[in-house]
């Protein structure tokens, strides 16, 4: 784009470019806005700017034309009308702290990142409020049941944008939402985060389940228990228990759970044979959140005090060598209990 183009279009920047923020830069594209969208590999950029494709992460889809890949941040944020962070947990500071000398004050911020920083355990919101000198009350984070591989071939798809202040949050939808692209508002920044992140160990467990060789019935007990351990520890942490009912906690959780393009699902199946963690990320070739989220939920359990059994079982089988049929067979011999944790 000329300087004068640049100055009147629509403008977001996604940071980064994996198979979510790709996605989501599709959606912006296709709602009318130029999207540039970083990424820190060259031959990444010049592969999705001279052949209109992610061909590593999102193979065989023609991206839009209003996509421009680029390297430089500073070419990226500093005229965009928003920003979308899309990094993974572990690479979000680093990522807002490269962008925060560019972006405008004005600049609406989102993100859709499932995840916690592994060693502050703090959710992404803060992260982002801390490096890029803003409220957290601010920011607006997206989430729900939705596969970059079906986004961006506009399969229908409806999601959640949370926000402290609901002027932020439908100006995220009003900017996301299409034919395709269904977007809800939601007032409980910390219910969607906490849901967005904890679905993921349960679709570890979800896989390892497939892995071993249960059925449905352990399916769907292990979805429901699961469901049960992310409203624990949401409520704890200050969630609006109803959030867990709705996209950004049953919905996430049942598409993570079943679907053949969740990764987290895959790492579960993977290690269900006794294949070490090493060897599964290093074959899985994108970030795994769920395996960095187990550590950072059970550290949260034990600060919070709640009880997450599947979580504390799955820690065990990630970084303690326990076997996935001993978890399994230590969960079903618990001691008996309630389902409803409190009657009256």
């Amino acid at each position: 784009m000329t300087k004068e183009q640049t100055t009147t279009a629509r403008i977001a920047a996604v940071l980064v470019a994996g198979s979510w923020g790709t996605a989501l830069a599709s959606v912006l594209a296709n709602n009318g806005y130029h999207v540039k969208l970083w990424t820190r590999n060259a031959e990444q950029a010049n592969d999705i700017n001279e052949n209109r494709e992610n061909s590593k992460f999102l193979p065989g889809v023609k991206l839009p034309d209003l996509i421009e890949a680029t390297c430089d941040m500073r070419e990226a944020v500093e005229h965009a009308e928003l920003a979308l962070f899309v990094a993974p947990s572990g690479a979000m500071r680093d990522v807002a702290r490269q962008a925060a000398p560019y972006l405008s004050p004005e600049t609406l911020v989102i993100h859709a990142t499932k995840g916690f920083e592994s060693d502050t355990l703090k959710r992404m919101t803060s992260v982002l409020a801390e490096e890029l000198g803003r409220s957290a009350d601010q920011l607006v984070v997206l989430s729900g049941p939705s596969h970059a591989e079906e986004v961006i071939r506009k399969q229908p798809t409806t999601v959640v944008v949370a926000s402290a202040m609901l002027k932020h949050a439908e100006q995220a939808q009003d900017a996301l939402m299409n034919g395709y692209f269904r977007v809800y508002t939601n007032p409980d920044v910390p219910g969607v985060e906490v849901a967005g992140a904890i679905k993921n160990i349960i679709a570890l467990g979800a896989g390892l389940s497939d892995g071993l060789g249960f059925g449905d019935n352990a399916k769907a007990a292990l979805l429901t228990r699961g469901l049960a351990e992310i409203g624990r520890l949401g409520t704890a942490m200050g969630a609006n228990a109803l959030t867990f009912a709705g996209l950004a906690g049953v919905g996430d959780l049942v598409v993570t759970c079943t679907s053949k393009h969740s990764r987290n699902w895959r790492a579960g199946y993977m290690l269900a044979d006794g294949t070490p963690l090493d060897d599964v990320l290093s074959k899985m070739g994108m970030v795994v959140e769920g395996v960095r989220t187990t550590r950072a939920a059970y550290e949260l359990a034990k600060q919070y005090n709640v009880e997450m059994p599947i979580t504390d079982q799955l820690y065990e089988v990630l970084f303690a060598n326990k076997s996935p049929r001993m978890a399994v067979e230590h969960l079903m011999g618990r001691l008996r209990t309630h389902e409803i944790e409190k009657i009256g």
